[in-house]
């Protein structure tokens, strides 16, 4: 039964948790959404500056509540991949820091390693195998989970990540940063049928990429053509929630259906879900309206750890603590890290060091 205090700094979120086993005894999460805001996304150095003054003070939060000291902690983490190299550096330093100064032993956790993870928070008798879908800003990944720290990616975006499109359509139809929550409260007020739009269907090369791989490029590309010729053909307001509805309503459909072919094809019975698009309400109802037909469990993370949190971070690590993986203090950032080489990450076995 590990307790670990972990941290998460791979882009804007300074966050900071303690976590036993799978039960979360505290979550500090400090956004920096408002200070990327103007620039319409993140801008690296703002982030890894704002994480350096926030850092030392969410630790002390998590602390506070979770009514514990330094004797009740196990291990600290920190995600040291993939992410903002600066970012990362802040929370993967001050987690060797205190490593070293309270001798416990240090896991550098894989970020998308912890997006799976943040089901286990909610579901505490999850066990592998099972598929899960993670859609974030930077990643659109289906991903079978064998067992801890053993994954098989089975498809990916060929180009932007799901929640990319989104902040990209979202600038486009002046909605602001960060697009997805934007788009998904307009889209309530729309007509996803308003307008048809190509789902981005990906062929099957003779080799190299997966069936399940995504594409969302060409639909971004089709709602930038398509709201030109509406300006060009009308005087009228441009119809935004229609827009983003339909936009939505093709990025969930698009998601769905190669979720369910992919955990079909390899006769998984759940999918978890992973990662800042989990939180989408149209992407929710299309799942869990699929997982009904199909037969399939379909788990979603409450909304607070869909986006980027050390809850999830902790979890897994405490999970790595309890199979004896711990990380050298030479482990650096790494800004890409395929997470089928998560266990490059670990010694053998777990001990003080």
């Amino acid at each position: 039964m590990a307790t670990v205090l972990a941290l998460e700094t791979s882009c804007d979120e300074t966050a900071v948790a303690i976590v036993k086993n799978r039960q979360v005894l505290s979550s500090i999460v400090s956004s920096q959404i408002d200070i990327h805001q103007q620039y319409g996304g993140v801008v690296p150095e703002v982030a890894s500056r704002h994480h350096v003054e926030m850092i030392n003070l969410a630790i002390a939060q998590a602390f506070q509540e979770a009514s514990l000291d330094w004797s009740a902690i196990d291990g600290i983490a920190a995600t040291c991949a993939p992410g903002l190299v600066g970012a990362l550096l802040v929370g993967l330093t001050a987690a060797k820091t205190l490593a070293l100064v309270h001798q416990k032993p240090f896991i550098g956790i894989h970020h998308l390693e912890g997006h799976i993870y943040a089901s286990y928070l909610t579901e505490p008798a999850l066990e592998p195998p099972f598929l899960c879908l993670l859609v974030s800003g930077g990643h659109t990944s289906l991903i079978y989970v064998k067992a801890c720290g053993h994954y098989e990616t089975l498809g990916q975006t060929r180009d932007d990540a799901a929640g990319e499109a989104f902040d990209k359509v979202a600038r486009l139809l002046d909605l602001g940063y960060p697009g997805g929550p934007a788009i998904d409260r307009l889209a309530t007020q729309g007509n996803p049928q308003a307008f048809p739009l190509p789902e981005g269907n990906v062929s099957r090369p003779e080799g190299g990429h997966h069936p399940y791989d995504s594409s969302f490029s060409g639909l971004k590309t089709a709602v930038l053509r398509l709201t030109q010729k509406l300006q060009q053909e009308s005087n009228q307001p441009l119809p935004v929630a229609d827009l983003a509805a339909s936009f939505q309503e093709t990025v969930a459909r698009s998601l769905t259906r190669r979720a369910i072919a992919c955990a079909r094809d390899y006769g998984l019975t759940t999918i978890a879900i992973g990662g800042g698009v989990a939180a989408n309400s149209s992407l929710r109802r299309h799942l869990q309206t699929a997982a009904q037909t199909h037969n399939f469990r379909v788990l979603f993370p409450p909304l607070k750890f869909c986006t980027d949190n050390a809850a999830m971070i902790g979890c897994a690590a405490a999970d790595h603590l309890n199979h004896g993986h711990t990380s050298s203090l030479t482990l650096g950032a790494q800004s890409r890290l395929a997470i089928a080489n998560v266990m490059q990450l670990y010694q053998y076995p777990a001990a003080i060091l």
